[in-house]
This record gives C-alpha cells, sequence and structure tokens, in this order.
C-alpha cells in the first residue's frame, strides 16, 4: 500500500506546485507552536535546532534546483551554501551538525524571508518553465525530504522543550484515554516474499528493486508494546541483569546511568512522562515509546521472545488496513497499541545495508541514503510524527543502536516451530 505524494499526467507541475506549496506551509505551522528562543538552541548533538531545520530544507531547493537550472537566479545569501548543507560533500564545505546551535545568525526571520525568497523563485521556476524530469524528480524528493525534517522537527522540538527546567507544553489538546490494548499473534508460513518498493510513486533508493527473500515460519504480535509492560521489566530489574543485554547495549547503560526510557521520571513514588502536551502520569496501556534498540532488544530478551526482521515487519504491515496514528491526527504522542503503523517506528533486528542489486539516486542525490549504511538498525512502520502522505510500507528509517528521541517502539516476533 501507497499513500506517498503522487502526480497524474494532467496539469502535473500545477499540482507539483500547489503540493509545494502545501508541504512548505506545514514546516511552518509546526514551528508557529514554538517560541523565538527555541528555534535556536541544540542540547545534544543530534538534535538541530528548528532554524536550521527550516533553513536546510529550503537549501535543498535552492541548491539543487534554482542554482543549477536558473542562470539569472541571485542566491539569497552566498554564505548560506555551506551553512545549511547538511553532509554532502560534493557540494562544498559544512558546518559540523553538533555545532549548528552555536551559530545566532542569520535571525530566525532572516531565515524565515530565506523561505519566501526560495518560494517565490521555485514557483516562478515552475510557473514559466517546462520542467525537465530531472527537475520534476529533484522537486518530489525534496519535498519528501522535507517531510523527513517535519518529522524531525516534531522530534528536536520535544527534546528542546523537555530540556527546560519550567514543563513547557507545545500541544493544546488533552490527550483521550488509551484502549486496552488486544493481544494476539498474526502467523505466517515460510517461503519467499517480495520484499521492496516496486509500486507506483516515490520511494527513496533504499527501498529498491523489489526482491524475493525467503522467510521461515514466523509470527508477530498485534499490539505495541506498552508503558506498563515495560515498567514490569523495570520493576524486575530489568536494567541491573546483564544475562538480557548485548555487549555494548550493558556498557551503554552502565556510562550513561540509564534506568527507564528516555522522557520517564518517578516524582514522589509515581512515574510520569514528557510528552508534547506537557508531563502527564506515565499512561500504562499507551504504547511504549522513545527506547533504543538496546533497550528493545533486552526487553525481547526478557520476555523470551525477539524483535522481528525488517523483512517480517514489511510483510506484516502488507496485510493491514491503513491506520490513523499518523501526524495528521495531531495527537503527536502514541496512544492506540491497535495501530499496526503510524504509532511508532518499531526496532528490528536487521542492520541497515543495501537491498540485492541496490543502485544509489543518480547524480547529485547519489549521498542520500548508500553511505550511511553502517553500524545503524532498520526500524518501521511510521510514528506519530510521520506524515501520512510520506509514509509507505516500504519506507526503512535508520538508527544507531543507542539513540532513542525519536518516537521508537517494539512490536514482538517470534518463531513458530
Amino acid at each position: 500500500m501507497n499513500h506517498a505524494l503522487t502526480l497524474t499526467a494532467d496539469n502535473m507541475q500545477q499540482q507539483l506546485l500547489h503540493q509545494y506549496q502545501m508541504v512548505r506551509s506545514k514546516s511552518l505551522e509546526i514551528c508557529s507552536a514554538i517560541e523565538t528562543e527555541d528555534y535556536t538552541v541544540q542540547p545534544m548533538a543530534d538534535v538541530s535546532p528548528p532554524k536550521w531545520h527550516l533553513g536546510h530544507t529550503t537549501w535543498f531547493f535552492e541548491e539543487l534546483l534554482l542554482v543549477r537550472f536558473c542562470p539569472d537566479y541571485s542566491r539569497f545569501n552566498t554564505q548560506y551554501s555551506s551553512l545549511f548543507n547538511s553532509y554532502y560533500k560534493a557540494l562544498g564545505a559544512h558546518t559540523l551538525q553538533a555545532d549548528r546551535g552555536n551559530l545566532s545568525r542569520p535571525t530566525v526571520n532572516q531565515v524565515i524571508e530565506y523561505r519566501r525568497y526560495v518560494d517565490a523563485n521555485l514557483a516562478k521556476l515552475i510557473n514559466e518553465h517546462v520542467l525537465t524530469d530531472e527537475m520534476k524528480s529533484l522537486i518530489e524528493t525534496g519535498l519528501h525530504h522535507e517531510q523527513q525534517h517535519q518529522e524531525l522537527l516534531y522530534m528536536d522540538i520535544k527534546f528542546i522543550l523537555a530540556s527546560n527546567v519550567v514543563d513547557t507544553q507545545y500541544a493544546v489538546q488533552t490527550l483521550p484515554p488509551a484502549p486496552e490494548p488486544i493481544h494476539g499473534w498474526s502467523g505466517f508460513t515460510q517461503g519467499l516474499y517480495q520484499i521492496g518498493h516496486d509500486a507506483a510513486g516515490f520511494a527513496y533508493d533504499n527501498e529498491k528493486p523489489a526482491h524475493q527473500h525467503y522467510l521461515y515460519p514466523f509470527a508477530i504480535s498485534h499490539a505495541l508494546v506498552t508503558n506498563g509492560e515495560f515498567l514490569a521489566f523495570i520493576e524486575d530489574g530489568g536494567y541491573a541483569k546483564p544475562e538480557y543485554w548485548l555487549s555494548q547495549g550493558w556498557d551503554w547503560v552502565g556510562q550513561h546511568r540509564i534506568q527507564q526510557p528516555l522522557y520517564w521520571s518517578c516524582l514522589d513514588g509515581e512515574w510520569h512522562e514528557y510528552t508534547l502536551h506537557g508531563l502527564i502520569p506515565l499512561g500504562l496501556n499507551r504504547p511504549l515509546v522513545h527506547i533504543s534498540y538496546f533497550e528493545a532488544n533486552a526487553f525481547a530478551n526478557w520476555n523470551k521472545l525477539r524483535l522481528p526482521t525488517e523483512q517480517e515487519l514489511e510483510v506484516f504491515l502488507n496485510q493491514a488496513p491503513l491506520a490513523t496514528g499518523f501526524s495528521d491526527t495531531a495527537l503527536l504522542h502514541p496512544n492506540n497499541t491497535h495501530n499496526v503503523y503510524g504509532e511508532v517506528w518499531c526496532w528490528t533486528s536487521s542492520q541497515y545495508s543495501a537491498y540485492p542489486r541496490f543502485k544509489a539516486f543518480d547524480g547529485i542525490l547519489n549521498e542520500y541514503n548508500g553511505k550511511f549504511m553502517c553500524n545503524q538498525f532498520v526500524l518501521r512502520g511510521g510514528c506519530v510524527a510521520t506524515p501520512d502522505q510520506h509514509y509507505r510500507h516500504s519506507y526503512r528509517n535508520f538508527y544507531q543502536p543507542q539513540q532513542r528521541w525519536m518516537f521508537s517502539g517494539i512490536r514482538l516476533a517470534k518463531d513458530i516451530v
């Protein structure tokens, strides 16, 4: 099933302009709930200031389209070409990620002006020229790239606000009570399954090509792991028992004194978690979120179960109807363990690597994915911060095993003997 941004042949350029304007305005909408001071801080190296996200996503369209295809285009500021470059070595120098929060300039207002300038010129390009296939592909990729950063904005804003001493609320609505989990398993027979993207519509290069993959009999849990289930792991001393942990995970727990998931705190004997709705009592039926691969793997071992492979999880996702847990629902916190996707990105046991016959994007986007296929694990299924139109079942997210500021959780698997 593919819910991605799609274009039809009729009036394609006007559709593209409309989608461009919709996606670009969404980024500003996400940031409209924060204060100017929140745009500029970087409380840890993995987090980028919201101001930088707004500039970088604009840099993509300026550098990869306007500079290359509009001979009369004049850059908004020549220094931005390195300032807002993330990691594209072929495009020149770039500011180190850990240094992004050290820069007070450009100001937030200057970055907003930069966005307006590029948006106006991109609209002019679409309205006044017949776009080549390469140009259309770059615009479409740029929109999906911006939607990736919209999810990152929610992640980073949450970490920024949680780092304050004063309890700060981003979302205005109240979270509804979480429904009771419904437990059960979906079983799958052994055999060859098609994995990867072969449908119409957009996909990243790391989702291709579609290929056959052999799986042994397995089962996937219907329900995501809940806060209450993980609390039982904590109360059983799970963080203090090395037999459940990978060696690197055990070292990580000890070095960083990890005792609970990110954003959990025990106040006056009662567990709470920080959310974009502020600090709230821990909802035992809500899906567990913000855990590392190390924690997910240890919890699976404690349960005498395992994490699914990414291929198993893709097969499971492909047989499920559309759920409603994406960012478009505006809950911005996982609340329903029944949703098959769109609540939390589920850790898999699969190392992030290339599919058979993988071919990186051509040309300027060659660096987009392939060079990160080292020391990371794949997550599947989307989350509450993922735009609905950005998601597809073949989508491969990936993070380092110690990272947990993303909306990550657990869906367990087991072998069928």
